[in-house]
């Protein structure tokens, strides 16, 4: 049995509560958590959420040797709404399936999968999987049309006068509901709400009254529908299809092309699967939204509402928010080519589901990585706080094992540098990796993967062309005519050391020591022995060495440079 934790961190806390519900509602049996996903297009990095909350606390509560199922259900019966934004191999066309279930409507060209639910979920299952995410995956089409939920279809029907008092109670229209709060909605915000599954769908009220059944329609597929009838002894339901005109009475107690309306839809489920713990957006945990009607309509199943934390937006560097109908939204696996799966398991982990925070794309990820290679290195000598070794067990293991590891896990800043420098020369970049640490030189590209392969796609794929490194060919000869004594100096002492101090510590200790050693001081004089005007010195030295060796002020790491550049052709450039 995997050992626990032993912390008080949210995941804990929260596992203490549902592993205590779960033996209060159903004794002796599995503890039931769930997640729901929409694919109606690339599932993004927010979507992850309402997944990696419930998974961290199923993982916790798996750790301490309890049963537990993790639900995800696939809304892939719900309806398509819009032609997403970006979508490779998509065009207006498909706006002709407005409508239809998402099975129905075909896959972007050139998918090898059957229809455009599966094509979206392929993605993000390959995602979970690398997350070390353990789940059961539910269909929504193969639940409705198999006929699973017909026994709950029929009494949602006969007690469609108590659903109706409930949803009574908070019908209004969204517009006057955000100016009544005062609270500004921003496009990002409904675009959100929107892309988050069937949030904004209608309840089921209509002229004919109030049904919490839609069929989807035998003629064109699309649930542009009005039940018109319904007969609580037969199960005769008469409907008319507002888009083709196509009308038809069938048997409801028989008919499975159809689902229950979504805020009768998901508190069915829960009392259906016994879901004891499922979080949910903001966008569904508002007054009179799903969540918290759903809470009311629950017990017309026999069953009670989850434990539901609410999760805030996840955002992207510069991004507010996320939402799936934009086009060009990150996915898992955009992050996951850049980032290995532990970093971002962390990001989830040692935020509450109620804090945002934000997913690196941009030169951020250098930073997030230091971070977290040290706190790999407290967990390791013992000096992390409690909630940070927590966040960490969770980000490198599961209940199930560890998670593949870089075996030599080189600064991320460093491969990315050496990345960008060799320009997909591997023989080059091992040569340049096997010399950062002399006395434990890497004897292949391997030990530095996947973190390397990850640095190398962050370089390729999100750093501008002009912030790419390209070395000079030849020595700028007309700089080098024009320095001044002092700068020739500079480079000579800096020459002179290069074949001693041929390391990445010893580069370091030579960039940053030729300043000082110019100003009489020592080499190895600490920041607090040393006036301020040296560190002026020292911007001015690296900033010529960039000049002589990349044509610009800035660069990579000095020191990471230099090796790549090579000492003999270091020593051209620089003069020699």
């Amino acid at each position: 049995m995997a050992q626990s934790t032993e912390t008080t961190d949210w995941v804990s806390r929260f596992a203490d509560e549902v592993i205590e519900e779960s033996e209060h509602r159903a004794p002796g049996k599995p503890v039931v958590v769930a997640s729901g996903l929409s694919p109606s297009g690339p599932i993004h990095l927010g979507n992850l959420r309402e997944v990696m909350t419930p998974h961290l606390v199923a993982d916790e509560i798996r750790r301490r040797g309890h049963q537990v199922r993790h639900l995800i259900s696939w809304d892939d019966y719900d309806r398509y709404r819009k032609v997403p934004n970006g979508v490779a191999g998509v065009d207006e066309s498909w706006a002709e399936h407005i409508g239809k279930p998402l099975t129905s409507v075909p896959a972007p060209t050139g998918s090898t999968h059957p229809n455009w639910a599966e094509h979206f979920k392929a993605a993000m299952t390959d995602s979970l999987a690398e997350l070390g995410v353990e789940f059961d995956g539910i269909s929504q089409t193969a639940q409705y049309t198999s006929g699973v939920y017909r026994e709950q279809i029929l009494h949602a029907m006969k007690h469609r006068g108590d659903i109706d008092a409930v949803l009574a109670q908070y019908r209004t229209k969204p517009k006057a509901a955000a100016k009544k709060s005062q609270k500004p909605v921003d496009d990002a915000e409904l675009e959100a709400a929107e892309g988050s599954g069937a949030a904004a769908e209608d309840d089921g009220s209509s002229s004919a009254g109030y049904f919490p059944y839609k069929p989807y329609c035998g003629q064109c597929e699309k649930d542009l529908t009005t039940v018109t009838a319904y007969d609580d002894d037969t199960t005769e339901l008469s409907y008319t299809c507002d888009a083709c005109g196509f009308s038809e009475t069938v048997a409801l107690s028989e008919f499975n092309r159809g689902k229950l309306v979504w805020k009768v839809d998901w508190p069915m489920r829960w009392a259906y699967e016994g879901v004891v713990f499922e979080p949910s957006g903001v966008d569904h945990s508002s007054p009179g939204s799903s969540f918290q009607v759903g809470g009311q309509i629950v017990g017309i199943f026999g069953g009670k509402r989850p434990i539901g934390p609410m999760y805030a937006f996840v955002g992207i560097s510069g991004m507010a928010k996320m939402s799936s109908s934009r086009g060009g939204v990150p996915t898992p696996a955009d992050a996951l080519k850049i980032m290995e799966p532990q970093l971002l398991r962390w990001l989830y982990a040692r935020r509450k589901p109620n804090q945002s925070f934000k997913i690196a794309f941009d030169q951020e990820i250098q930073r997030l990585y230091d971070e977290w290679d040290k706190l790999d290195a407290k967990v390791a000598d013992g000096t992390a706080l409690p909630a940070d070794v927590a966040a960490h067990s969770r980000a490198v293991r599961t209940a199930g094992g560890e998670l593949p590891r870089t075996p030599l896990p080189l600064p991320y800043r460093t491969l990315a540098s050496v990345a960008d420098i060799t320009a997909g020369h591997e023989d080059q970049a091992l040569r340049i990796l096997s010399e950062l640490d002399p006395e434990k030189p890497l004897a292949s590209l391997d030990e530095a993967r996947p973190r390397y392969d990850k640095a190398e796609a962050w370089i390729n794929t999100h750093v501008p062309a002009d912030q790419r490194t390209i070395v000079r060919d030849e020595p700028d000869v007309d700089l080098l005519k024009s320095l001044d004594e002092p700068s020739q100096r500079s480079l000579r002492l800096l020459l002179d050391g290069l074949a001693e101090q041929w390391s990445l510590d010893g580069l370091t200790h030579l960039v940053y020591g030729v300043p000082k050693v110019q100003a009489g001081f020592s080499a190895d004089a600490t920041p607090k022995e040393l006036p301020p005007e040296i560190k002026t010195a020292q911007r001015s030295f690296f900033a010529l060495l960039y000049h002589l060796l990349v044509g610009r002020d800035t660069g990579p790491r000095l020191p990471t440079l230099l090796l790549a550049v090579g000492q003999d052709r270091v020593r051209a450039l620089l003069g020699e």
